[in-house]
C-alpha cells in the first residue's frame, strides 16, 4: 500500500497509518481511511492527494501540540511542590500548629471534606480516640498527596509525548520535587507566581512587567554564570550593568520585593534560603556629584524654549500636541492627568472655572486646578469639539491603558528634533510651571496644592483642607506667558457647576496635597 490505496468491494479507499505517539489525538484510532467513490485507479491516485495532505498536516499538528515545552521540568516540579505545600499546610492545621502560608487560597483538609460529607448526608461519625483521629487524618493527607503526584504525572503524559529519559526524569520529580535543580532559582514559574500575587494585590500591570523584566535579567545572568544567589553575586551583577545608578536601584528594589514574597509564600525557597540574608540589601550605589549630578538631573524649560516648542508643534503633524503643551504650561499637570481630562471635568468651584483631576499617581494629585484666563477659550473649544468625551483625543492607549502614550512619543520626537537631550522631557513643562509660580512669590502651600504635591507636614497634609479656589486662582493668574500669542483675557468657560468642597468629604480632604 505504498501509494496509500486499497481496493475494497471494487471501490478504492485512501488509507494512512496513524503514528503511535499521536493516536490519542485521533481518539485512539490507528488507521485513517476514506472511500474515494471510484473504481478507476487513475482517478483514485488523483483523488487521494487532498486527503493525504490534510492527514499529514493533522498528524504534524498533533505531534507539535504534544511536544514538551522548553523548561517543562521547572513547571512540573513547581506543581508537585505546590501539592506538598498544601499537604504540609493541611497537616499543620490538623495538629493545631501555625500553618505555613500558601501562594493560593488554602483548600480544605481531607478530614474537613469527610466531615462535611458526613454532616451533609446525616451519617453518624465513627467514634475514635483523639490520637487515632489525628494519626488517621495525617495518614490520609500523605496518601492524597502521593496520589495527586501520580495523577499529575499521568495528566502530563496524556498531554505530551515523553522520551524514555524524560519519563525517568518525570518519575524522579514525582518522587522528590527537590531533585530538579534549575540553572537559576528565579525560574519562570516562580516569576509567574510572583506576578500573579502582585495582580491579586492590585498592583498595576506596567509595574509588574517592569519588575519581571528586571528579575529576568538577573535570572539570565545567574544561569549564564552558574553563580549562586547571594550578596556577592548580586554586587558583581550590578557592577556589570551599564545603566544609571537610579536604574540599578530599581533592579535592587525589584529583587528585594521578590525575595520578601518568596520567603513568605514559597515553601521550597524558605527551605533553600533558610537563615540567609536578603542578598539585595545594603548595596552601595554610585553617587553622582558636581557636574555629573547636574548633567543627570532633569531641567525645566525656559519661557523662550517653551514658546519655540509650541511654535514647532504647531507646524507638526499632531494637531493636538500644541494644545497639550499649552495645557501643561498653564496648569502644571502631568501628561497622563491632562490626557485623562473629560468634558465633565471642566467645572466651576466657588464661581471659578477649574479642571478636576480625578485620578493621579498620588492621593495628593486628586485636585482642582483653576483655569487661567489665557486658556479658557482653548478649553471651551476642546470641550465643544470632543467626539469621545475627552478634551484631548487619543487612542485607547498602549497595552497598559495609558492615553498619553502617543502624545509622549510625539513630544519625544519633537524635542529630539529640536536638539533637546535626556534632561528635557514633558515633565520639564511641569517644572517650568512650578518655577514660574515660585518666582512670582506664590506661597509654597498654595503651589503644592495646585500641582498635587504633599507638603511633608502633618499640619497642612492632614489637618488643613488646603487653600481656597480663590487663592489658587490668584496664584495661577500670576503667570504671564502669552504662549498662544494673544493678550491675557477673561473668557468665561461653559462649565459644570460644582459646589464648594465639603470639609468632611474624604475626596477633598487632601485637595491641597
Amino acid at each position: 500500500m505504498a501509494d496509500n490505496l486499497e481496493r475494497q468491494g471494487g471501490v478504492y479507499h485512501v488509507r494512512m497509518a496513524i503514528p503511535k505517539d499521536v493516536q490519542s489525538a485521533f481518539g485512539g484510532r490507528r488507521i485513517l481511511s476514506k472511500s474515494l467513490g471510484t473504481s478507476d485507479r487513475n482517478d483514485a491516485m488523483r483523488l487521494r492527494l487532498p486527503y493525504l495532505i490534510q492527514w499529514k498536516a493533522d498528524i504534524k499538528a498533533a505531534r507539535t501540540a504534544r511536544q514538551l515545552p522548553e523548561g517543562w521540568q521547572e513547571k512540573f516540579a513547581a506543581d508537585v511542590a505546590l501539592i506538598d505545600q498544601i499537604k504540609q499546610h493541611n497537616k499543620a492545621k490538623i495538629i493545631g500548629v501555625p500553618a505555613p502560608s500558601l501562594p493560593i487560597a488554602p483548600p480544605p483538609t481531607i478530614s474537613e471534606m469527610i466531615t462535611r460529607l458526613i454532616r451533609d448526608n446525616g451519617l453518624p461519625e465513627a467514634p475514635r480516640t483523639e490520637r487515632d483521629r489525628v494519626a488517621g487524618e495525617l495518614h490520609l493527607e500523605d496518601e492524597m498527596a502521593a496520589a495527586l503526584h501520580k495523577a499529575l504525572g499521568l495528566v502530563w503524559q496524556h498531554q505530551y509525548t515523553f522520551q524514555p529519559s524524560q519519563s525517568s526524569e518525570l518519575s524522579e520529580i514525582i518522587e522528590d520535587p527537590s531533585s530538579y535543580k534549575p540553572k537559576s532559582p528565579l525560574t519562570s514559574a516562580r516569576l509567574e507566581a510572583f506576578r500573579a500575587f502582585g495582580e491579586r494585590q492590585g498592583l498595576g500591570k506596567k509595574s509588574l512587567d517592569i519588575q519581571a523584566s528586571k528579575l529576568a535579567v538577573l535570572s539570565a545572568y545567574l544561569a549564564a554564570e552558574g553563580s549562586p544567589l547571594n550578596f556577592d553575586t548580586v554586587a558583581t551583577w550590578l557592577d556589570s550593568l551599564t545603566v544609571q545608578p537610579k536604574t540599578k536601584k530599581q533592579y535592587v528594589w525589584a529583587g528585594s520585593q521578590f525575595w520578601q514574597w518568596a520567603i513568605k509564600y514559597d515553601a521550597r525557597w524558605r527551605e533553600d534560603y533558610k537563615g540567609k540574608p536578603n542578598p539585595f540589601e545594603d548595596h552601595t550605589m554610585p553617587v553622582l556629584r558636581g557636574k555629573a549630578a547636574a548633567d543627570a538631573k532633569r531641567k525645566a524649560f525656559t519661557l523662550e524654549e517653551l514658546a519655540e516648542l509650541y511654535a514647532a508643534a504647531k507646524d507638526g503633524k499632531n494637531a493636538h500636541l500644541p494644545n497639550l503643551i499649552t495645557l501643561g504650561a498653564y496648569t502644571g499637570a502631568r501628561i497622563e492627568e491632562l490626557c485623562q481630562l473629560r468634558i465633565e471635568d471642566v467645572i466651576t468651584v466657588d464661581g471659578i472655572p477649574a479642571l478636576s483631576v480625578k485620578d493621579s499617581k498620588t492621593e495628593a494629585g486628586i485636585r482642582e486646578i483653576p483655569i487661567h484666563s489665557d486658556i479658557a477659550g482653548l478649553v471651551e473649544r476642546l470641550a465643544a469639539a470632543s467626539k469621545d468625551g475627552y478634551l484631548l483625543p487619543s487612542t485607547d492607549g498602549n497595552k497598559y491603558g495609558v492615553r498619553s502614550d502617543l502624545y509622549s512619543k510625539a513630544f519625544g520626537r519633537l524635542k529630539t528634533a529640536m536638539q533637546y537631550g535626556r534632561q528635557h522631557v514633558f515633565h520639564s513643562i511641569r517644572m517650568f510651571f512650578i518655577t514660574e509660580l515660585h518666582r512670582a512669590d506664590v506661597a509654597g502651600i498654595t503651589l503644592a496644592a495646585i500641582v498635587g504635591h504633599e507638603t511633608g507636614t502633618v499640619t497642612f497634609d492632614v489637618y488643613s483642607q488646603g487653600p481656597s479656589m480663590k487663592q489658587k486662582a490668584q496664584a495661577i493668574m500670576k503667570l504671564r506667558l502669552n504662549l498662544l500669542g494673544s493678550p491675557t483675557r477673561n473668557v468665561q468657560v461653559t462649565t459644570h457647576t460644582t459646589p464648594a468642597p465639603n470639609r468632611n468629604d474624604a475626596h477633598t480632604s487632601k485637595q491641597g496635597a
